[in-house]
């Protein structure tokens, strides 16, 4: 039991032991692990490591050598000093060394071993041999010798050997060497240059060659790449007539940009050499081609290149949607190396020519034939040194189907803006017979750029940021001919300072075009036609103004006038204009099978904008003028009521009652001038209504795909389909076309349905004047206006319900005269034309509330005033009244109907001399309320209780048709029924 009990006690004290020493370990490492959670360390490159440092591709840092132990070449892991052996080396940094003995101061090869040196040491420590010796430290066995041997290569005529690159073996010379010295040394007179040995009695010139190389920065420097591999390169083209280096030679007048000047640089040596080979055969039959050389340029005589664009067509059609003719363009490249070997021929699909990226479909769609393609990005200038290390040198060819089935091509030329031909950039003139075309491009070049050593990172860079494909259709073609494609390419100098941070931006397009001077000639006729009879339409309505006016003098005003009226006409001359040219190009483009014509480019649409500029601002003015004229109108509302007997009325100051005549209500002019003034916004189209639809058909059913520069119809794009830029003249077609239609719907709907089966609300407002008493007389200019006879044909109109009812129903039975101003007509609209001297008589009375000058704000509130402006209304109410009633025989008036002529030209043809006259009905109102209501058929068969509901229908009794008459709408329907 007490073994049992010590037990106990001794577990139970290594329990609480171990629960303290978890504690406290836990306390140790939580705060570590909550530390580590945070996932940060120190970045480093291995650029920041020092020389006795080397970067851990594992832990991501530098970390330190060992004894005796520097950084190697790559900076990831650590070698012997010189003077020092490997004793030990597990990989990577683990290494361990020792130093030589001093009578065995030099590290073999391999660096295992110690060894003593015959001439020297090189810096690493190892055995140095003298230029043609390679070093023995071996035996043929692999026994290490106890001292290194330098053997010299037998460079007789028998052997012809020297020391290979890394000097541990013999090879065969260079043949250059043999066929100039017979021997392995290149000495003089003999030239050295490129690794090569080229004798100096050839005919090749021995002069020294510049390789500077000028950047678009500023900067001048040698590039290596042109030191080393120039001379040599040109001098095996021309001595040995060899292939690759002829295309190497050509590759450095690429990248040189195909200039060439006095200066022997790399163009003007492969011009040399071309010179000097006419003899040779051309390649093809091209002139331009010979053989063993590259093909390069197509010439420098002045006025070649529009003959090499325009002067012959491909032979072979395109097509936007048949199926057994062309509808992409086939590109093909034949690409080489830097260094002139052929590598492989290659479709441009798949963005060959393209540096941005995007999805295939979308880098293929540059050469579907028709479609407008445009692509930009910014690309970072570390990707282009990682994906573009050497460049890779284009010939470009156009891959068709002749006529008798067999496969050809067409070779593409370059138009590089880049070309300095004698310090002159010859391709940047707008006139293209100063143009130079050439063949081989490239995209990136970052090695001429390298200065001193081709492994270091380039000083300059060059890059291909513009490149443009052009096709230009044949004139007047019905079948898709073209002409051949042109490719024009811009290189940017870009100085490399931080790759990192630096950045390009490119750009790859493809645009169509044609010559636009036919259609262009067409706008002008058509602009000359109708703006001739836009000047005939502003002179005629010039004359019906001054005729309108009573003025037949021709004044500055009426000149100013005149012009106005133009703007107005002008402006739909060129709507006409535009918006005929915009559907030609949409319906002629689009529709088109076999091709015959192509969009205008963005620089050829400048005169179509322009026009389209012209009319807006030529309409905002018609604009102004209408809104000048509409404001100045003046508008009088005649009251016929007359009063129903007299009053006693109390005299003031008089202490006395004498009688007065019951005045007149003046709510009913009140009510007459609100709904004129609420008519005056009524519209035959919804302007919210019009938008909406435009945006519906826009963007929801997908009108505006038409308006894309590509050949298809389709109102649908996939989302991962490229989408090509917007032509302006297609949209303008697009946005005006639906307009139009959607206009013309609105307007077909509101005369024909609308306003016959819904409400007519000038046809409403004419029937509330007869309703009302009260007449609307209105001059828009001087001596011309408008006239509404809304006389009631019940004498009064301030009754009651009762009576209004009798009154209308005694009108819809025919038991009353017609409405019309003439006795027995229905005549009630009016255009009237008014003589000069009942125009004097009208201003001598509205000039009593015209004379004071002043805002209305700032007149006299004084009763007098007051008094003279009721009198000057109840006189004009008066004047106007006897005027229609025929009381002023010196101002009569006489009633007509204008002939058709003068409807269709808006002007009168008689002056109002001595009479006035009004014309009959200046807007159609259809029938009129007496007409709808005296019809028998409706008699005959209809209840009279019906009649009564459409009496109410012409007034708006009820609520739902119109909830303007606010006098009406609140009474009872019962009222209005009964």
């Amino acid at each position: 039991m007490e073994t049992l009990g010590g037990a106990r006690a001794a577990m139970a004290a290594w329990s609480v032991l171990t629960a303290k020493a978890l504690t406290a370990f836990l306390m140790l490492v939580l705060p570590r692990v909550s530390q580590a959670l945070t996932f940060s360390l120190p970045f480093q490159q291995p650029e920041t490591c020092s020389h006795n440092q080397y970067f851990d591709i594992s832990a991501l840092s530098c970390v330190s050598c060992g004894a005796n132990q520097k950084q190697d070449a790559r900076g990831t892991s650590c070698v012997c000093l010189p003077g020092f052996q490997m004793i030990s080396n597990n990989g990577g940094p683990a290494i361990i060394c020792k130093k030589c003995p001093e009578n065995m101061n030099g590290v073999t090869e391999d660096g295992w071993n110690c060894i003593s040196c015959p001439s020297g040491l090189t810096a690493e420590g190892k055995c140095h041999c003298p230029a043609g010796h390679i070093l023995v430290e071996r035996d043929v066995n692999g026994s290490l010798l106890s001292q290194a041997t330098c053997e010299l290569c037998d460079g007789n005529e028998n052997s012809f050997t020297t020391a290979s690159a890394l000097g541990n073996t013999c090879v065969r010379c260079e043949p250059t060497f043999i066929n100039a010295s017979r021997s392995c040394e290149c000495s003089e007179p003999n030239i050295l240059t490129g690794g090569l040995c080229f004798s100096s009695s050839g005919s090749f010139p021995p002069r020294v060659i510049s390789a500077a190389r000028q950047g678009e920065p500023g900067m001048s420097f040698i590039s290596e790449w042109f030191a080393k591999y120039l001379q040599s390169a040109a001098a095996a083209c021309w001595v040995y007539a060899n292939l690759t280096s002829c295309q190497a030679l050509g590759n450095m007048c690429v990248m040189n940009m195909n200039s060439y000047d006095s200066a022997l640089d790399a163009c003007r040596l492969f011009q040399f050499i071309f010179e000097n080979t006419a003899g040779l055969s051309t390649v093809h039959s091209i002139s331009f081609w010979r053989q063993n050389l590259p093909w390069l340029f197509y010439g420098d005589q002045s006025g070649l290149a529009p003959q090499i664009l325009n002067s012959r067509p491909l032979p072979t059609n395109f097509s936007f949607k048949r199926q057994s003719q062309n509808t992409e363009l086939k590109f093909v490249a034949a690409s080489y190396d830097i260094r002139g070997n052929f590598l492989k021929w290659q479709t441009l699909e798949g963005g060959v020519l393209q540096l941005c990226p995007d999805t295939e479909a979308r880098l293929n769609a540059a050469y579907s034939f028709g479609t407008t393609y445009q692509q930009n990005c910014e690309i970072s200038l570390s990707k282009i040194l990682t994906d573009f290390p050497t460049p890779i040198f284009y010939d470009i060819y156009l891959e068709y189907i002749d006529e008798n089935q067999q496969q050809n091509i067409w070779a593409v030329p370059v138009l590089n803006l880049n070309l300095q031909h004698y310090k002159m950039f010859v391709n940047q003139d707008s006139s293209s017979g100063k143009w130079l075309l050439t063949r081989r491009i490239f995209l990136v070049d970052a090695v001429s750029g390298q200065e001193n050593d081709l492994g270091n990172q380039p000083r300059v860079i060059r890059i291909a940021t513009q490149i443009s494909l052009s096709i230009h259709l044949v004139p007047d073609t019905k079948n898709g001919n073209i002409y051949p494609p042109l490719i024009t390419i811009a290189y940017s100098d870009i100085d490399v300072k931080d790759p990192y941070r630096q950045s390009v931006k490119i750009s790859f397009s493809v645009k169509y075009e044609m010559d636009q001077r036919e259609a262009f000639v067409q706008t002008d006729i058509a602009l000359g036609v109708l703006g001739g009879l836009a000047v005939l339409s502003s002179l005629l309505k010039t004359a019906g103004w001054k005729r309108r006016i009573g003025s037949p003098m021709i004044d500055l005003q009426t000149v100013m006038k005149f012009f106005v009226y133009y703007a107005g006409d002008l402006a739909n001359v060129f709507f006409v204009v535009t918006v005929g040219t915009g559907l030609y190009w949409l319906i002629f483009f689009k529709a088109q099978k076999s091709v015959s014509v192509l969009l205008p480019l963005a620089a050829q649409e400048e005169r179509f904008v322009t026009y389209v500029g012209c009319a807006f601002a030529l309409k905002a003015l018609q604009f102004l003028h209408k809104l000048i004229s509409q404001i100045t109108i003046d508008i009088f509302f005649i009251d016929w009521e007359r009063p129903k007997g007299k009053v006693l009325k109390a005299v003031e100051g008089e202490g006395g009652v004498r009688t007065a005549t019951v005045p007149v209500s003046i709510w009913r002019t009140y009510f007459v001038a609100n709904e004129w003034n609420e008519i005056q916004t009524v519209r035959k189209i919804n302007p919210l209504f019009q938008v909406l639809t435009i945006l519906f058909f826009l963007e929801i059913v997908g009108f505006k795909n038409l308006a894309l520069m590509d050949s298809s119809s389709s109102l649908s794009r996939s989302p991962s389909s490229y989408i090509p830029p917007y032509s302006r003249i297609l949209r303008y077609a697009v946005s005006t076309a639906l307009w139009l239609v959607i206009g013309v719907t609105q307007m077909v709907f509101f005369v024909g349905f609308y306003e016959r089966f819904v409400e007519d609300k000038i046809r409403q407002f004419v029937d509330l004047c007869s309703v009302s008493n009260i007449s609307v007389f209105l001059l828009s200019y001087k001596c011309f206006g408008y006239y509404i006879h809304g006389r009631s044909i019940h004498g009064h109109a301030d009754t009651n319900m009762e009576e209004m009812n009798i009154n209308l129903k005694r009108e819809a039975e025919n038991l009353c005269s017609q409405r019309g101003l003439v006795p027995n007509t229905d005549g009630q609209t009016f255009q009237i034309a008014v003589s000069s001297q009942m125009r004097q008589h009208y201003d001598r009375i509205h000039e009593t509330l015209t004379r004071k000058n002043g805002p209305a704000r700032l007149l006299s509130s004084s009763a007098s005033t007051f008094e003279q402006s009721i009198k000057a209304y109840h006189a004009m109410n008066k004047f106007l009244g006897s005027f229609i009633d025929h009381v002023h025989k010196e101002m009569d008036y006489i009633i007509k109907d204008k002939l058709l002529l003068e409807r269709i030209l808006g002007m009168e043809f008689m002056e109002p001399v001595e009479k006035s006259i009004f014309y009959n009905g200046f807007v159609e109102f259809g029938h009129s309320v007496g007409e709808r209501l005296k019809g028998e058929e409706h008699r005959d068969h209809i209840p009279q209780a019906f009649y009564v509901e459409e009496v109410q229908f012409a007034l708006s009794c009820r609520p739902v048709i119109s909830k303007k008459y606010v006098f009406l709408k609140f009474l009872p329907h019962q009222m209005c029924v009964s």
